[in-house]
């Protein structure tokens, strides 16, 4: 009888913690406590609850007879999920029977909960999820602030895989793409392999792995709330709506307004309807507009509302062209200069389509001219604005005189360019070449198939030009890699550096690289130091690699540097996202294309010194003509050939002039064909021609003219622009006089 006492009692103290919990109504016959609960309680007295979880229940009587459910893993646990059902009248005999494991415990309005909740009681075992109760292998505990749940516990419920990884120690919780890494006593966790601080660290309570409930709930973004001693989850993961609004600028009345909604539901599954408040194709009226974007998914769940404001500006205004001239009435052959004073309300006129109709520097013809000025903004709309001007039967200048003396720096004017081959030659010129290792890398130019192009060695002063085009028929990315063949550190210094492209158009490519190489020379900004280990291989010049190659885009590229002891350079052309140092090992070398040139050559900065006065008489200095100018002798090592550098490309000449007489015009005139570059005329780099090229023999480009009185020193440097054409003269021309 003592004993049957002392059971009875234990049971109703079970009972009555299930019964007081708040809100709470336990699902049995009316006025009774739940016999299931009361039953399931008195069947384990191992601590089985016949879920996946284990209670200790400090008043339940050991029986050695008691049946082990089979299931049970080391830590407690039965992975089923359920509250074993029984029947509702408890034994009389102290032998507990063997039980079946069923549903677990409704329990109706929890809380009102709803549904998808999952409800923690603090510093309790037990769950509540959608109305019915379950119950965990510890209690959920507080410490130190910090409330834990069973990991197991949490994987049942919240529906995570759970592994563990014996080679690092760590448990690994799986949910939605992201991964989850706990170790024992350790305050860190890693999410996607990112370390996360966690408020307190993780730890083993009676053999169940414990982690802070935040830890879970921040990393897979689960709402939950607090609600005295309850902690509800809420697994209802909602769709996110978001859009955005282009273009940035919006003009009432005026712009056509894009919307691009970049909304999303848990599972990947399409949205099933969504609401727009505020939203216009095209905005009546200026001022802040909010829009708002909802969403809801193919389960009725909606988004929470995605508000964007935007800014309606007022209708833009078209720009306003206006001009004036520095006088109404001109002599023929008298210089007309122009100031530009169009406005525009957003100072935002386009400058590279202003477009002039009629605007000369002079006119040679007497009655009245129309000039005409139109200027666009950024948003496409135009001004436009004319002038007249009377232009009289008196005449200043001939237009054979006018142009030399007044065509602006970098332009060009048409003259007869057939008698330049009769003017004479500069004679009195000292020519020496310095010790500049050039690696020219120019064919094979069109390059159809990816791998090495060329490889050399070089010590000390070292120039690269490269240019090639791409026509491998998919998207390809070129690398300089310097390796390091010597049993000691090797130093490069990088002193200049020019790239054009990747574009279509040779010519333009081949201008920008040496307006940039210029450049660099004048801030020094390209100027790099890089250490190889021996046996490393190091990109360089990384310029040139940043951006992919797309099929028939050329690249130019003009590099400066200093080593200090032998280093081989590869040039090479690949795929995208290949490794360009395992490359080295695995790419073929390219042979040339019989037509372009590629070369190793030695001596490749020219300096033509003339003391003598130089420009008092007509005379011109041929450039990579192969005459008066002899091309650079070399190799080409991976052909085994003898190489003739033709034109002189990727030759840096530097042309000293110690007395130029004054009222001397110093002008370019390519021989060859189309040019486009830039030279380096006494420190400014300057346009050989400004907005586009010397197409012809009879285009004179003006780089220079001297004073009225003494006579001046002038140095220009040249390096001929990669697909541009050679030779070419500079010409020395006496000026006209100046009238009034």
């Amino acid at each position: 009888m003592k004993f049957k006492k002392t059971l009875l009692i234990a049971l109703l103290a079970v009972a009555q913690t299930v019964a007081t919990v708040p809100g709470a109504q336990v699902h049995a016959a009316e006025g009774d406590v739940d016999s299931s609960i009361v039953q399931d309680v008195y069947n384990d007295t191992q601590g089985t609850v016949g879920d996946d979880t284990t209670v200790t229940d400090p008043n339940a009587v050991t029986d050695p007879n008691a049946v082990t459910d089979p299931t049970t893993d080391p830590a407690g646990t039965t992975g089923d999920g359920t509250v074993p059902t029984v029947p509702t009248t408890p034994p009389t005999t102290v032998t507990p029977p063997v039980t079946t494991p069923t549903t677990p415990t409704v329990v109706n309005d929890v809380y009102s909960a709803g549904p998808n909740k999952v409800i923690f009681m603090m510093n309790s075992n037990q769950i509540y999820q959608d109305g019915k109760l379950y119950f965990s292998d510890q209690p959920m505990a507080v410490k130190s602030g910090v409330s834990y749940v069973s990991v197991r516990a949490l994987v049942t419920r919240v529906g995570l895989k759970l592994t563990y990884d014996a080679k690092t120690k760590e448990t690994i919780m799986q949910k939605d793409g992201k991964e989850l890494r706990f170790k024992t006593d350790s305050k860190y966790y890693t999410v996607n392999g990112v370390n996360t601080l966690m408020k307190g660290p993780a730890f083993q309570q009676k053999n169940v792995f414990m982690v802070p409930l935040t830890s879970i709930t921040q990393a897979l973004n689960i709402p939950y709330t607090v609600q005295g001693k309850l902690v509800v989850l809420d697994l209802v993961v909602k769709p996110t709506a978001s859009f955005t609004v282009s273009p940035t600028a919006i003009y009432a009345g005026q712009t056509l307004v894009t919307y691009k909604t970049q909304s999303k539901t848990s599972d990947g599954s399409p949205i099933a309807n969504e609401t727009w408040t505020g939203r216009e194709d095209i905005f009546a009226e200026a001022g802040p507009h909010v829009i708002t974007y909802s969403v809801m998914d193919s389960s009725g769940q909606w988004s929470d509302p995605y508000t964007v404001t935007i800014n309606v500006l007022p209708p833009n205004q078209p720009p306003v062209a206006m001009f004036n001239t520095n006088q109404e009435t001109y002599r023929m052959g008298e210089l007309v200069t122009y100031t530009d004073m169009s406005t525009d309300d957003e100072n935002a006129i386009n400058a590279g389509l202003t477009k002039w109709d009629n605007k000369q520097l002079a006119f040679f013809t007497p009655g009245p001219q129309t000039i005409t000025l139109t200027v666009t903004d950024k948003h496409g709309a135009t001004g436009t604005y004319s002038k007249t001007i009377n232009v009289t039967d008196q005449t200043l200048y001939s237009a054979e005189d006018f142009y030399p003396l007044f065509t602006p720096i970098g332009d060009s004017f048409d003259f007869n360019g057939s008698v330049v081959p009769t003017w004479a030659t500069v004679t009195n010129a000292q020519v020496n070449d310095d010790p500049s290792r050039l690696i020219r890398s120019n064919s094979p130019e069109r390059v159809l198939t990816k791998g090495i192009v060329y490889q050399e060695f070089a010590t000390g002063a070292t120039r690269f030009m490269v240019h090639h085009l791409n026509e491998t028929g998919s998207s390809k990315k070129m690398y300089v890699v310097a390796t390091n063949p010597n049993a000691t550190p090797a130093t490069l210094n990088i002193q200049a550096l020019g790239f054009g492209g990747p574009n279509p158009y040779a010519t333009a490519v081949g201008k920008v690289s040496v307006q940039r190489y210029f450049q660099s020379m004048q801030s020094g900004a390209e100027a790099q130091s890089v250490v190889l280990q021996p046996g490393q291989s190091q990109v360089i010049f990384n310029q040139l690699s940043a951006t992919a190659m797309k099929n028939d885009t050329v690249i130019s590229l003009f590099g400066d540097l200093v080593s200090d002891s032998n280093v081989q350079y590869t040039v090479m052309m690949i795929d995208e996202n290949q490794d360009p140092i395992a490359a080295l090992a695995t790419e073929p070398k390219l042979d040339r294309d019989g037509i372009h040139n590629r070369g190793t050559y030695d001596n490749a900065v020219r300096n033509i010194h003339v003391a003598d006065l130089i420009g008092n008489t007509t005379i011109r200095m041929p450039i990579g003509d192969n005459n008066s100018d002899p091309n650079l002798m070399g190799t080409d090592p991976l052909s085994m050939t003898e190489a003739s550098n033709a034109g002189n490309f990727g030759v840096l000449y530097k042309i000293k002039l110690d007395m130029v007489a004054p009222n001397t015009m110093i002008s370019f005139n390519a021989r060859g064909g189309r040019y486009s570059g830039y030279m380096y005329v006494n420190g400014a780099v300057t346009a050989i021609k400004n907005n586009g090229a010397a197409t012809t023999a009879n285009d004179n480009v003006v780089l220079y003219r001297t004073g009225t009185l003494d006579t001046e020193a002038v140095e220009l440097w040249f390096t001929a622009a990669p697909g541009s054409n050679l030779p070419v003269n500079l010409l020395f021309t006496q000026l006209p006089a100046k009238k009034q």
